[in-house]
């Protein structure tokens, strides 16, 4: 049986989700759904969602290790769950391959797992040595490729717009100077080299935070899986379905907030293109606001003070083209990184 208080979003493998319960409200979970939980991490939304009868809940992680962890939930859940390895971006196609062609609900809860920070071997945390990795399906280039390889421009960029670090410029300029010496292979040797040019100030933030978070949305293609994956969601649900997104960073609660603001109201015909029809309404938004934790849930679990959690309904409507460049910063391209452009 699915444990009803798992929807409370109680610890699981060290980590806790947040906002479980107003997410899974609004999912508006009916018996013989079908739901898509597009970041599974430990499986809190998906047990909250199965809890509330769903017949069918498709998971998707890109992290093998989630997938594995997820093995005895599927099996507890004895044919309503099905667990993928893939990106969300390609969260539609999933549940195509699994017969089926539309849902009731997606929800993302988007954000890096506290399994993942605890892990030294990840490389996403600078408080642990280990090598400098932030991978999270473990392919692809790794934060120390992107470091080794990225211009002092490009990395300027990265830092700035993705960790929101005012001191950008000196970090690439002392991480350029340092792979000089010798390759930054681990998370101690970059926190160490950012320490030395942003200043600790007292009850603040660790130096290297801004910069660790900028390198781990870059590598992963975050805000790029996010837009793909509303996209993907629009297109999959049915009339009447929702879409639930709590996220953690102000750049992904922005692309969220404009992605549900443009679909909630009608596109004009273009006079640049008047052969293309006026788009209707695709979503209508169920939070004018977005709902953030309440105090007992902050002081349970820290992570939770920058959470947002916006949620839209689907309507009839076609879904709307996918513009993903205008809803995302101008930003060097990992590929083009990674052959030294």
């Amino acid at each position: 049986m699915i444990a009803d208080r798992m929807e409370a979003g109680e610890a699981h493998g060290g980590h806790v989700a947040v906002l479980v319960r107003p997410a899974v409200d609004l999912l508006n979970v009916h018996a013989g759904g079908v739901y898509i939980d597009a970041t599974f991490g430990a499986g809190h939304y998906t047990r909250a969602i199965l809890a509330r009868g769903a017949a069918q809940v498709i998971a998707i992680d890109r992290d093998r290790e989630a997938v594995a962890r997820g093995a005895d939930l599927v099996a507890q859940a004895v044919g309503r769950l099905t667990l993928v390895e893939e990106r969300f971006s390609a969260l539609d196609a999933v549940a195509r391959r699994f017969g089926q062609e539309m849902a009731d609900g997606v929800v993302f809860d988007l954000g890096v797992s506290s399994m993942q920070l605890d892990r030294a071997a990840r490389g996403f945390s600078f408080r642990l040595e280990g090598p400098l990795d932030m991978r999270m399906g473990g392919t692809g280039p790794s934060a120390a490729d992107v470091v080794a390889r990225a211009s002092e421009r490009s990395l300027a960029d990265i830092i700035f717009k993705l960790g929101e670090e005012r001191r950008a410029r000196a970090v690439a300029r002392a991480i350029v100077a340092a792979r000089a010496q010798a390759p930054i292979l681990t998370t101690r040797q970059l926190a160490d080299i950012v320490a030395r040019v942003v200043p600790a100030q007292p009850g603040a933030i660790h130096p290297a935070t801004r910069t660790f978070q900028a390198l781990r949305i870059f590598v992963n293609e975050e805000l790029a899986e996010l837009v793909a994956g509303l996209g993907a969601a629009e297109r999959i649900l049915r009339a009447g379905g929702r879409l639930v997104v709590v996220s953690f960073h102000s750049l992904e609660d922005r692309i969220v907030k404009t992605f549900f603001a443009e679909r909630s109201r009608a596109a004009p015909v273009s006079r640049h293109r008047p052969d293309v029809p006026a788009m209707s309404a695709s979503l209508r938004i169920l939070t004018r606001r977005p709902i953030v934790p309440d105090a007992e849930e902050i002081a349970a679990n820290p992570r939770a003070r920058s959470a947002k959690l916006r949620a839209a309904e689907r309507t009839d409507a076609p879904a709307h083209p996918l513009d993903a460049a205008a809803l995302l910063p101008p930003l060097p391209r990992l590929a083009g990184v990674m052959r030294g452009r």
